[in-house]
């Protein structure tokens, strides 16, 4: 199938890539030209604007976007005046499902077809597949068929679950059309939520590890901070790479994520390059606010949106304010930054 692709970043690139190498024709545009030249050094077809990306289409056109959310608008603003009824418009990003309602109903009135898909795979969907979430009218997804069936990771080595699989279902392959439109953003918005939970937990657990020996510390004691009370109890010089790389083996917490936890270790045990500043691109403010207006409780995923917030310094004028107030009744004085204890 012939597909138009605007965005080669990380995941576009190898997305294209991965079409390509499956006897499917890619026509590629980027802002920055290189990854136009890398598509084209596969044996895609280069487009030099999206015009010409549209021009070089053969019609009915289909037209997948993996650009970051808030251009995404834009970018279908550039190509509707290019298009013609019985194209669609393909968002693989991370777009709030509620902009896909807003823009699929702009384009129905074209004649266009807006289809929105989850994306999950990063930068190793190239070899390993994307797993998608796919939302939008039953016929264009049917006519993106193949797309999806190539992009996804197929069965593999897992075993398809009892009940799953057969004629008709294709989530035992790695792709799902979920719903009508909007439905397959909503579906990867609540996978990013969790995701965010997972990635929490696995770093607190850590952190405790980290930690277990810190009754070995000379302590001051001090009026300002409890002491440990039971010092031997804390003695522990864990080595926090072989344990990640203990648990991928019958664990219960094993995972993709706990994976790449372990490679990072044994790359870097001190994790020296990374500052933990930890974006979050809205997702996880978006699963927050429709727990809040489903009146449905999540307490996890909530708590580690707020952590991101915090890694990124925003704690730090309530915490000044925290002690401002100690001071003020007490006449308690903080103590110096990078004490553990």
């Amino acid at each position: 199938m012939q597909l138009g692709l605007i965005g080669l970043g990380r995941m576009g690139a190898n997305m294209g890539k991965r079409l390509l190498r499956n006897g499917h024709s890619v026509v590629g545009w980027n802002r920055e030209p290189e990854p136009i030249r890398e598509i084209a050094a596969e044996g895609g077809i280069a487009a030099t604007s999206t015009a010409d990306l549209v021009k070089k289409l053969q019609t009915p056109r289909h037209i997948w976007l993996m650009l970051p959310a808030g251009v995404v608008d834009q970018m279908i603003d550039e190509l509707v005046p290019l298009l013609s009824p019985g194209d669609t418009i393909i968002d693989g990003g991370n777009s709030y499902y509620r902009d896909d309602l807003r823009r699929a109903k702009a384009l129905s009135a074209k004649g266009i077809d807006y289809v929105d898909c989850g994306v999950s795979g990063g930068v190793w969907g190239l070899e390993r597949g994307y797993c998608l979430m796919i939302g939008g009218p039953d016929a264009a997804i049917a006519r993106l068929d193949s797309v999806f069936r190539t992009l996804a990771p197929g069965t593999g080595t897992i075993p398809v679950t009892a009940g799953r699989g057969g004629a008709g279902d294709t989530s035992d392959i790695g792709y799902l059309h979920c719903g009508p439109v909007g439905a397959g953003h909503f579906v990867k918005m609540v996978h990013n939520g969790i995701e965010y939970a997972l990635m929490a937990a696995y770093a607190e657990g850590f952190n405790i590890l980290r930690h277990a020996n810190m009754g070995k510390d000379k302590v001051v004691m001090d009026a300002e901070t409890t002491p440990l009370r039971e010092p031997d109890a804390y003695q522990y010089d864990i080595d926090i790479g072989r344990v990640a790389e203990l648990w991928r083996r019958g664990s219960v917490v094993s995972s993709w994520l706990l994976d790449l936890t372990a490679t990072a270790l044994a790359e870097d045990p001190k994790l020296e390059k990374f500052g933990g500043r930890v974006s979050d691109s809205g997702e996880g403010r978006w699963t927050v606010i429709a727990a809040v207006e489903e009146g449905v409780p999540a307490h996890v995923i909530t708590a580690s949106l707020y952590d991101r917030f915090e890694s990124r310094g925003n704690a730090e004028y309530g915490n000044k304010i925290l002690s401002a107030m100690r001071y003020a009744f007490g006449g308690h004085h903080e103590k110096a930054s990078g004490s553990r204890h």
